[in-house]
Parts: C-alpha cells; sequence; structure tokens
C-alpha cells in the first residue's frame, strides 16, 4: 500500500511549516506524503527499547538519539532551510555532528536510522526511503520487521550501500557507525 500524496505540486520546508498539525506529511523530492496513522503500541514498545538501549550506551558521547517525530532536512546543497525540499521524520536516527542539531530538529544525514516497519509504511522504507538515505549517504540504516522478527541493515560503503545483512531477531547486532552500540533483541523482541 502506497502513502498518499498530499497532492502533485512540488513543495519546500517552506510551505511544509505553514501546514496544519492535525494531518502530518513528510517530503521527499518536493512530494508530499502523507504519514500513516499512529502505528500499533507493539510498534512503539519496539521502537522505544531499540532506542533505550542506543541512548544508553552513547551516554556521555557527542552523538545524540532522536525519536520521532523529529524533523530531519535533506538539502541537496547549501540552501536555505526554507528552500530544502526533502524532510523526512524517521523512528530512530542518531547523530555524532552537534552542528547538525538546532531548534528545528536536524540538517543533514544521520549516522544511523531505523525504519519499524507496519504495513502502511512497509514498501515506502524499504524502496522510496532507502534510495533517498543512500543518496544522502547515511552511514547505517536498519529496517526492523517486527511481523517478521527480521532486521535488514544497509551500510554505507563509500557512496552506496553495500548488500544488505539480512538477519533473524536473535541475540544481539552491532551498530557499526556507533561503535559501542550494541542491540540486544531479546528485551526488543518480549514486546512482540
Amino acid at each position: 500500500m502506497a502513502l498518499a500524496l498530499r497532492d502533485n505540486d512540488r513543495h519546500t520546508y517552506g510551505d511544509y511549516l505553514h501546514w496544519p498539525d492535525e494531518v502530518r506529511y513528510e517530503l521527499i523530492g518536493g512530494l508530499a506524503y502523507a504519514m500513516a496513522p499512529a502505528p500499533s503500541v507493539a510498534h512503539h514498545e519496539v521502537l522505544l527499547a531499540i532506542a533505550r538501549q542506543a541512548a544508553a550506551a552513547l551516554d556521555g558521547s557527542p552523538c545524540r538519539v532522536f525519536v520521532a517525530p523529529v524533523d530531519v532536512r535533506l538539502p541537496m546543497a547549501d540552501e536555505a532551510d526554507e528552500d530544502v525540499d526533502t524532510v523526512v521524520q524517521p523512528d530512530i536516527l542518531a547523530v555524532c555532528d552537534p552542528a547538525k542539531i538546532d531548534e528545528r530538529g536536524i540538517r543533514g544525514a544521520p549516522d544511523w536510522i531505523v525504519e519499524v516497519l507496519s504495513p502502511a509504511t512497509a514498501g515506502h522504507d524499504q524502496v522510496l526511503k532507502r534510495a533517498l538515505y543512500e543518496r544522502h549517504r547515511v552511514r547505517e540504516y536498519w529496517l526492523v520487521h517486527p511481523a517478521d522478527r527480521v532486521l535488514t541493515v544497509h551500510r554505507l560503503d563509500g557512496t552506496a550501500f553495500a548488500m544488505p545483512v539480512v538477519q533473524e531477531l536473535l541475540g544481539e547486532t552491532q551498530v557499526a557507525a556507533l561503535p559501542g552500540v550494541v542491540i540486544h533483541w531479546e528485551s526488543v523482541t518480549r514486546h512482540l
């Protein structure tokens, strides 16, 4: 199921800032995609279990962990914020460069992004956002498939993602982009 477009017009972050809060959108290449309705409680518990582990491991480091909703602006070059045409809200993200963090959220590619898949967003996250994150050189992109209990990891190798690593949600997984961060799946999967 594809996420609905707001319209066929091209939009910028300047437009986005003036839209009502009742309906949330992500901008990808200027197209506004309606965000799916609130996911299940299990989705949130999985998200928070992962985020808690990452935040605890990064405590005291310059890296910070955020959970949605937080705007991640992905400029093509050095355009002003109002002219940026790509703004996403990943489920979890970590940023190690404090210069990328401001009062509006994040400007520039996070080091690590996690999307917890739901039926309404799976195709969008696995295809459109994967290509977007690769293009903007996100160092590591995780897709957690709660229903299947599978993790797909995309790691940047130069300018492109290497062959994905696919594993069951068992044992533990090291976040290569964030040394010292290891996700222990037992504490995550007990919420499924």
